[in-house]
């Protein structure tokens, strides 16, 4: 197995929600390939796997969340094309495709190479090894689909970079397509309760995090280039409660209350 840093080594987290949920909560998100791909991880991780109900949930709550975009976009823009930075081990292709549109997944070359061996590429889904930071993802989307309508989705990802990174990249993106972007994010104020609650439950507390939101349309003014804010969103008020354990919806309903984490869709 490729070494992986603090940072991508956080790829089997989602992955280990989303086993989760479809083995006991398969109303908020059910996932076949993950299942398929249970026995293949590392074998210390599903044995050692110390976290609670909510951070799981957490987790399979973001792919939940990132599969209703794009199952909006898709039924808008059928010849739509999507593209995952940060991608990991997600296995939304496998979820969401309506059997037409291309997928480009996007991360670094030793967590595409791991990809590669777990998620062998499908189809229409084309794995792009490189900085999601830098041009060429997007230049060789726009050279193999020019004038596609584009999905940008980043999954866990702006967390961990400073936000004039992320501004940069959100440029970046308009600069060279029409482009709808969806990602979730923090508030100011849910940046500690994550570190605590989420990052240190589930064994990453030594990953270090900056980027925060508390107004959509405050970022899309500081991007600029026409950005749009089009939706921002408390993180669970689309996610089933039912069945769940009492301290899971509490702090779900924390969370939503106090304006801890949310999803946010930004057009260019």
């Amino acid at each position: 197995m490729p070494h992986l840093g603090v940072v991508e080594d956080t790829l089997f987290v989602p992955m280990l929600g989303r086993i989760y949920a479809s083995e006991r909560c398969p109303q908020i998100l059910y996932d076949k390939k993950a299942l398929e791909l249970k026995n293949n991880l590392p074998s210390d991780l599903t044995e050692q796997n110390k976290q609670n109900q909510y951070t799981l949930l957490a987790s399979a709550s973001r792919s939940a969340n990132m599969d209703r975009f794009v199952r909006s976009f898709l039924e808008r823009r059928p010849d739509g094309v999507i593209v995952q930075l940060g991608c990991g081990l997600e296995t939304a292709y496998y979820r969401c495709d309506n059997g037409r549109t291309r997928w480009y997944a996007v991360d670094l070359p030793h967590v595409i190479q791991y990809r590669r061996r777990l998620l062998p590429e499908p189809e229409r889904e084309f794995y792009i090894s490189g900085d999601a930071f830098g041009k060429d993802w997007i230049k060789k989307v726009c050279n193999d689909v020019p004038d596609a309508p584009v999905l940008v989705t980043a999954g866990g990802l702006f967390h961990y970079f400073e936000e004039s990174k992320v501004i940069a990249l959100l440029r970046m993106i308009g600069q060279f397509a029409k482009a709808e972007i969806v990602f979730d994010t923090v508030y100011k104020r849910g940046m500690t309760m994550m570190k605590k609650k989420y990052m240190e439950q589930v064994g990453h507390s030594d990953a270090q995090m900056f980027f925060y939101v508390d107004s959509a349309k405050e970022l899309a003014a500081k991007i600029g280039w026409n950005v749009e804010a089009v939706s921002e969103e408390p993180y669970y008020r689309y996610i089933p409660k039912k069945g769940l354990k009492l301290s899971t919806k509490v702090s779900m309903a924390v969370s939503d209350q106090f304006k801890m984490v949310k999803m946010i869709c930004l057009k260019t």
